[in-house]
């Protein structure tokens, strides 16, 4: 988008992006140097014009209008205004573009290397947001819509305008995004296509860094797996679909039903560590992304797999074909779900007030003999329980326990060869169960 001088009057045309916008919020995208002081001002004494016309800072904008600004409000040097954008190396150019697996108008859609971090931290000097200056070109700086951890590679989507970075952001928030991961897990699961059902919340003393299952104070996490095949009882090739996009979610849920992440020491210990010639870096790949895009043609991109991860695949005898095939999409929330959703959101909520009351009773001088009130009944049972849950009815007798969390998805992505389904640690398969898809041993 050109600008004029800012001695003169400015005509801008306002673009797809920006349909449906706020006139206070197509400042702050592309005008971040005026104030919503100013803009308040040019709008009540008529200086912004949209089409001719008069216009208030809550006037929704569509796309082909003609806004007129006036001149002048530029923020003062050192205060506010746009990011100033960083000079790249050519290393740091040249890495941004090997990462680049597809780009238009909208997107950039980047295959994230394992070990570079999404964003910055404390101490963290290398990352893809100190990248993104080399996509911009003379447009305004991409932003980041979703994060992935640093261990884990894959498919990382980038908006290239603040109005496709709204656009996708809802996306993500509203859950329509479809996040498909591959993994290497130690063991087997015995139900070969399970929902995880475990809430998660910060492990406290690790300042954040770490999360862990908490059946009482934790937010709702569903995951779904998919057994995709099995290298004897050491290890399966798993295919993740987070459900909901809680921190670590994914290396959370496999470890709490025994079945770690291979790589993963910070979830799995020293278990989630294989001899042999398996790498030991974390086996967690962001493998296939599926969202909306703002042009009405959805967006279906799939990253190739880092060095490590395929060189294990092909030491434990898998073939990445057989992880081709689209899982089903999981079916729409049911009244159920959304009751247990609102119950869930309604004991966090009397969770923070009493954290809140607490904080003021604190604060001031506490009466003799009070008390506080108790966060539940005694003696009462958890919410859920941990392990894995069918999603229907197996042929047969039921397969044995998966271990905490985890229980069969609601529709099986293939159908059952009919032979059993081994369990990890040697124990003898149980009639009847589910089986991998290739029936491998």
């Amino acid at each position: 988008m050109s600008r004029d001088n800012s001695d003169t009057v400015r005509q801008f045309t306002v673009g797809r992006d920006d349909e449906g916008v706020r006139l206070d919020r197509w400042f702050k995208r592309h005008l971040p140097e005026v104030g919503f002081a100013m803009v308040s001002r040019w709008a009540r004494t008529g200086q912004i014009r949209v089409d001719g016309k008069r216009a208030d800072v809550d006037t929704r904008l569509t796309p082909g209008q003609v806004l007129r600004v006036p001149p002048g409000g530029e923020a003062k040097p050192g205060l506010g205004g746009s990011r100033p954008r960083r000079e790249l190396t050519e290393e740091e150019i040249e890495r941004a573009d090997a990462m680049v697996l597809t780009q238009d108008r909208a997107a950039i859609v980047l295959n994230k290397p394992p070990g570079l971090a999404t964003q910055g931290g404390s101490g963290m000097k290398e990352h893809v947001d100190g990248l993104l200056d080399a996509y911009a070109g003379k447009g305004p700086r991409p932003r980041l819509v979703h994060r992935l951890d640093k261990d884990t590679s894959g498919v990382l989507l980038v908006a290239r305008t603040p109005g496709s970075a709204a656009f996708f952001s809802k996306r993500f928030s509203g859950r329509t995004a479809r996040k498909i991961y591959w993994a290497l897990v130690v063991g087997v699961p015995s139900i070969n296509d399970g929902m995880i059902e475990l809430p998660l919340a910060k492990q406290p003393g690790t300042g954040g860094e770490k999360m862990h299952v908490d059946e009482e104070g934790g937010q709702s996490a569903r995951t779904r797996y998919r057994v995709l095949d099995r290298a004897g009882n050491r290890a399966a090739w798993v295919e993740l679909h987070p459900l909901t996009g809680r921190t670590h979610q994914l290396r959370v849920h496999m470890a709490a039903i025994g079945h770690p992440i291979v790589g993963d020491g910070k979830y799995g210990g020293q278990e989630a560590f294989l001899s042999g010639t398996i790498s030991r870096k974390m086996h967690l790949h962001a493998r296939r992304l599926i969202i909306d895009h703002p042009d009405g043609v959805p967006l279906d991109v799939t990253a190739p797999l880092p060095e490590h991860f395929a060189n294990s695949l092909a030491s434990l005898g898998f073939d990445e074909n057989d992880g081709a095939e689209l899982p089903e999409a999981p079916p729409a929330p049911g009244k159920d779900d959304e009751k247990r959703m609102a119950k869930a959101h309604a004991k966090q909520y009397r969770k923070e007030r009493r954290g809140e009351r607490r904080s003021r009773r604190d604060g001031s001088s506490e009466r003799p003999g009070s008390r506080g009130k108790p966060s539940g009944k005694p003696g009462s049972k958890p919410g859920s329980k941990l392990g894995a849950k069918p999603a229907g009815k197996p042929a047969g007798r039921p397969a044995a326990k998966a271990g905490p969390g985890a229980k069969p998805a609601s529709r099986p992505a293939s159908k059952p060869s009919g032979k059993p389904a081994a369990r990890p640690g040697g124990a003898r398969p149980s009639a009847g169960g589910p089986s991998s898809p290739r029936g491998k041993r």
